[in-house]
């Protein structure tokens, strides 16, 4: 079954539900038992079944069921940012005196979870060339646990060679984590190029219309019952009411993110050609690290790029940002509008050097008509140059 059907049916029962088409909501703290055996009986393996409101609840499980059929994947969990699905993947796989390796590109709120709380419990991270493929086995220690891989990269969009990273790892004992929020877990197949556990922000294109904060952990069958132990544990349960956003999102994924994809790509090679710019980091143009890696393992690329503007200063990048029309400024991007944001990849990377030296934004295409976004831009990289 293709993708593009498969959403449209996984995560729901139509029968099960009077005929109606979609789950409905259930709200759920307290569920109660007939009988003391039927109670100890939920008690003995609470796991995957409506036992208590934090461990899932019907509408919970129909979204897990619909992330875990998008990634191809047997199981999933839910969680109530994409943040907390880090926290939950990372937690579950490390413990005191293990080691981690972090592409050096990754999402900034995993940064400083590895260095402002991992460290205390015991758990060393070091920070990696994005583009080191299978080089990483060199970086790889008797006590290293966990490879995280975000491709593209936050901010930088490096596209890494995932097949040849989780080669190495496996041939160590390590699991392979992926931020595959990007991809939305549908223009990549995280699990088919040997990845163990698929993080995303959910909040992001699963949603797609920029109202609930949302995260997964999609597992492979060995690793679900300790995922999903470790989300328990910690106290984390994704609201009802988002999974049902989540899930009604799911529906309409492949539509909108072929919107996203046309418009984007429309906007990265116009951007390509303007003398504002340096460069242009969209993994589909030959200009964005890992674009060789980018065709060979994607079917497609999402709305999210960065762009690289020559030599300007922050006060022209304020002139140009403060003045748009359709693009606003904001953090998170996958929803259905435009959205642009300075980056500062300088900041937020130890382990490579930034080789740019001018300003760089990111922008997230959204759906609205490319020729007004095109316009936009212009617009304000008009006045880029007037407050130089």
């Amino acid at each position: 079954m293709k993708k593009e059907t498969l959403l449209l049916h996984a995560g729901r029962d139509p029968k099960k539900n009077y005929g109606i088409v979609n789950p409905p909501v259930y709200h759920c703290s307290t569920v109660t038992f007939p009988t003391l055996a039927a109670l100890e009986a939920s008690q003995a393996s609470p796991l995957g079944v409506v036992h208590y409101g934090r461990y899932g609840t019907p509408t919970t499980y129909a979204f897990e069921q619909g992330v875990a059929a998008l990634e191809g994947a047997p199981k999933c969990v839910s969680a109530p940012s994409g943040l907390a699905a880090i926290s939950i993947a990372m937690l579950a796989m490390l413990k005191a005196g293990d080691h981690a390796l972090i592409t050096d590109n990754a999402y900034f709120p995993l940064r400083k979870l590895c260095n402002d709380m991992l460290g205390g419990f015991g758990i060393e991270v070091t920070f990696y060339d994005p583009m080191v493929g299978a080089g990483i086995k060199d970086l790889i220690r008797p006590k290293t646990k966990v490879v995280w891989v975000e491709s593209p990269g936050s901010q930088t969009f490096e596209v890494q060679d995932i097949p040849a990273i989780a080669k190495a790892a496996h041939a160590a004992g390590a699991v392979v984590i992926m931020d595959n929020t990007w991809s939305a877990g549908y223009y990549f197949d995280a699990f088919e190029h040997g990845v163990d556990i698929s993080v995303q922000a959910a909040t992001k294109y699963i949603v797609g219309h920029s109202d609930a904060m949302l995260g997964t952990v999609t597992t492979t069958e060995a690793l679900w019952e300790k995922v999903k132990w470790t989300a328990v544990r910690l106290g984390y349960c994704a609201g009802p009411d988002d999974c049902y956003l989540g899930l009604r999102g799911l529906r309409t994924l492949a539509t909108r993110l072929a919107r996203h994809q046309e418009t984007a790509l429309f906007l990265a090679r116009w951007l390509a050609t303007r003398p504002e710019v340096e460069r242009v980091l969209h993994p589909a143009l030959a200009s964005c690290p890992g674009h060789d890696i980018w065709k060979r393992d994607f079917t497609g690329s999402s709305g999210l790029f960065g762009v690289v503007l020559k030599e300007f200063p922050k006060a022209a990048v304020a002139a140009m940002l403060d003045g748009m029309e359709h693009f606003a400024m904001g953090y998170s991007w996958g929803g259905f509008e435009s959205l642009i944001v300075p980056t500062y990849p300088p900041k937020v990377r130890s382990a490579t050097r930034w080789p740019h030296a001018g300003p760089s934004i990111r922008i997230h295409a959204g759906l609205e008509d490319p020729e007004d976004l095109k316009q936009d831009i212009a617009a304000g990289l008009k006045r880029l140059v007037a407050a130089a």
